[in-house]
């Protein structure tokens, strides 16, 4: 694959955005996955259960894919090429999601997502400390600050007005925040010698099964597979396999800082999706404001030349 490809800056602007809005619809499904599921608000191990399919059959997809276009040889790992996809999946996948669903019950969705949206900052902090060509810049640090505040606004109900702050709650999404940052940051450095496509599916396979046991071992479970229920969790390993493989394709041949703004998109086709298929309104003054504030912070943090060398 030529990966170059997703070095121009139209196709960065247009993969990165395409990824954020999959992400994004991630929210809604989500959601309603739990209703279908019968997985109630405080019942983690049943939310680990439910991401660990999703992740292991996103990463049996992009196995299958693999195979089917010709990446056996690049299948056959060696033991650091082991070692690597197994660390990749235990963090990027199991531990940020342990971290996440344990904050998220011990503290609201509108501050969770707020708290989520930290995972930026720690990108182009940590690009800043590794790699020598992703310095910061005043343009990087008020683009994070500028794209931060717009989540915030799509986010803003009164409940933020309660600045009430545990660790077991937004201090652990604020962690999982933090190992999704690294850990993304680390399966760049894999993709320089390793398929991304092979790299995503093996990390996604050994992280779902990993959520499984997790999930299982604490007393989870997962019912009520009804035709509905299938073809959402269907569309949750598409949408997982096709943003993940994506996003590594960028991060390969981008600097990090670059398509970790990108990020802050996320949130806001979650809420604008959220309003869709909950039938509310969705032209509020927030939404439009947290869009603009959003586009903005990219602008300047993505207005330095897009393509980074291989490190």
């Amino acid at each position: 694959m030529n990966t170059s490809f997703f070095a121009d800056r139209r196709v960065l602007f247009a993969t990165a955005t395409f990824c954020c809005l999959l992400w994004g619809s991630a929210y809604p499904a989500i959601k309603a996955g739990y209703a279908l599921f019968d997985i109630a608000a405080n019942d983690v191990p049943g939310k680990l259960v439910f991401a660990g399919y999703r992740f292991l059959f996103a990463g049996w997809v992009l196995l299958a894919f693999a195979l089917c276009t010709g990446r056996g040889a690049a299948m056959r790992l060696d033991a650091r090429g082991w070692g690597q996809v197994t660390l990749l999946g235990l963090t990027q996948t199991l531990l940020q999601y342990i971290f996440f669903y344990v904050g998220l019950a011990y503290t609201t969705g509108v501050k969770g997502s707020i708290m989520n949206a930290t995972g930026t900052f720690f990108s182009v902090l940590l690009a800043h400390v590794i790699y020598h060509n992703d310095r910061l810049s005043h343009a990087k640090v008020w683009g994070c600050v500028i794209g931060f505040a717009g989540v915030m606004v799509v986010n803003f109900t009164p409940d933020l007005l309660d600045f009430h702050f545990t660790l077991l709650g937004e201090g652990f999404v604020v962690i999982a925040a933090f190992v999704l940052s690294a850990a993304s940051i680390f399966g760049k450095r894999v993709s320089q010698r390793m398929d991304s496509v092979v790299m995503t599916g093996y990390q996604l396979s050994i992280g779902g099964a990993a959520l499984l046991a997790a999930g299982f071992a604490f007393g989870g479970t997962l019912e009520g597979f009804t035709p509905g229920a299938v073809l959402l969790l269907g569309y949750m390993v598409l949408l997982s396999s096709a943003a993940f493989t994506l996003w590594s394709l960028l991060l390969r041949v981008n600097r990090v800082s670059t398509v970790a703004a990108f990020n802050f998109l996320v949130p806001i086709f979650g809420a604008v999706l959220s309003a869709i298929f909950l039938d509310e309104a969705i032209l509020e003054w927030k939404n439009l404001l947290a869009l603009a504030l959003v586009c903005g912070g990219i602008w300047l943090v993505t207005r330095e030349p897009v393509a980074a060398p291989k490190t």
